[in-house]
Formats: C-alpha cells, structure tokens, sequence
C-alpha cells in the first residue's frame, strides 16, 4: 500500500543522488505539490492553454528549427551524455513541441495544463497522482535492473531501464524513465486526480527565475479550478 505524507514530508524527503549533478552540475528540479484539486474533464480553460502553447511553438518554429530552441538542445546534449540517442529518444519537452504545430494532445484537464505550460515555458515536466504514490520522490542513474511497468500496443510490458540513464522513482519502483523521457501509468493522472507532484527539470540556458515563473503560472491555473487548492514547492539543486 502506497505510503500517505504530506506536502511537507514529501518535499522534504525528496533527493536527488549526487551522479546526476556529476552528470549535469547546472541541473535543477523544481518541486509541486498540489492538493485540493476538484476533480473533473478537460474543460474550456485547459484547452484554451493548449491552444496558445500551439501558437507560441507555431511563431517560434517560424524562425528557427526545433533543435536550436536553447532548453531542447541542451537537453539534446544531455541525452547523449548518458547513452540515448535524441534522434530515437525525445526528451518531454521536445516530444511534445513536435506535435504542437498539428495539435498538442488532449488527454485530461490536469495532464494538459501542465503539457501546455511544459510547452509555453520550454520546461520538461511531468506529474504524478500522490493517491497512488508511494512515498517520497527521488532520481537516481539505474543499474540496469529496475523494471519499469508499461503498456506496448494496448499491453501490458515490463522492460528493464537501461544501466546509466537517469530515472525518477518512488518507493514502490520507477515513475519515470530516461529523465523525463516516458513515464509509468501506475502514477498518471486522469479525470479523479485530486493531488499532484508535479516535477520541473531544468538546464542552462534556462534560469531559475523562468523555472520559477513557469511554477507560479501553473500554480495560478490551478487555484483557478477551486479556492481550496493549496500549493507547496521546493527546488532541489547540487547545493541543497
């Protein structure tokens, strides 16, 4: 049974191993916990914020490719230092902005705020339902034997993650592979999520004052669903 904290406890347990700042020393993560959040669908605001992080991709890709956007290169490059292939293994954020100019997915009222703010802000970010959690968060490089539970067509699969590569976990397993490449369905949100970790993973060029205001405008798109949704963060870097 997944182990219940609270906000608090969960940001102040959470840790990132000392490899990865050895693997990208400028690697920061900003993390949310949000609760209260009222559960229902998609609705008229999230798809208005799908809506304009298409058009902000859409005037961007005008004037440069999508592999010079600064925080997709540098991620790029990362990729590449812990053995993965970006042409075959996109990071989130790049994944995502490629399908901005035909139609970001809409999947369900919280996954796609936070894709349209990943977007918006350049920031690879991810979030997993705290119900189904256990524990606190933490990444760490895999040695090659943690299964990682996943669907391939429609099924079931349990694959290993691949010695070296970077991976987030809770205390029952992986919750996200390769960074911020795929993550597990055992966490994901959907229409009954009412509490969240949110992970933001940033790389210079990017600074932490835009991680920063990244976190603020999702903070306020989802005190907008309700006034009972409380909000609490802490970013984790190679000083703390």
């Amino acid at each position: 049974m997944a182990t219940k904290r609270t906000a608090q406890e969960i940001l102040q347990a959470a840790h990132i191993a000392p490899e990865i700042f050895t693997l990208r020393p400028d690697y920061r993560a900003l993390l949310m916990v949000v609760e209260g959040i009222p559960k229902g669908p998609s609705d008229t605001t999230s798809e208005e914020m799908l809506q304009e992080a298409e058009h902000h991709v859409k005037t961007l890709l005008s004037k440069s490719p999508i592999t010079e956007f600064p925080h997709i290169a540098a991620w790029r490059e990362t990729y590449k230092s812990f053995g993965a292939k970006p042409q075959k293994t996109r990071n989130s954020l790049e994944a995502l902005s490629r399908r901005a100019e035909a139609g970001l997915p809409r999947v369900n009222r919280l996954t796609d705020i936070y894709n349209a703010i990943s977007v918006k802000h350049h920031i690879p970010l991810g979030g997993e339902d705290l119900d189904k959690y256990d524990g606190a968060p933490f990444l760490t490089r895999a040695t090659g034997k943690e299964p990682f539970q996943t669907f391939s067509g429609g099924e079931p699969l349990v694959e290993n993650a691949v010695a070296g590569e970077p991976i987030w976990c809770d205390e029952t397993g992986i919750t996200c592979r390769r960074w911020n490449w795929r993550q597990g369905p055992r966490t994901a949100l959907t229409d009954e999520t009412t509490r969240v970790l949110f992970i933001m993973d940033a790389l210079e060029p990017l600074s932490s004052e835009e991680l920063l205001k990244a976190a603020d405008e999702l903070a306020s798109a989802l005190k907008c669903l309700s006034p009972d949704v409380r909000t609490s963060q802490r970013i984790i870097d190679a000083s703390s």
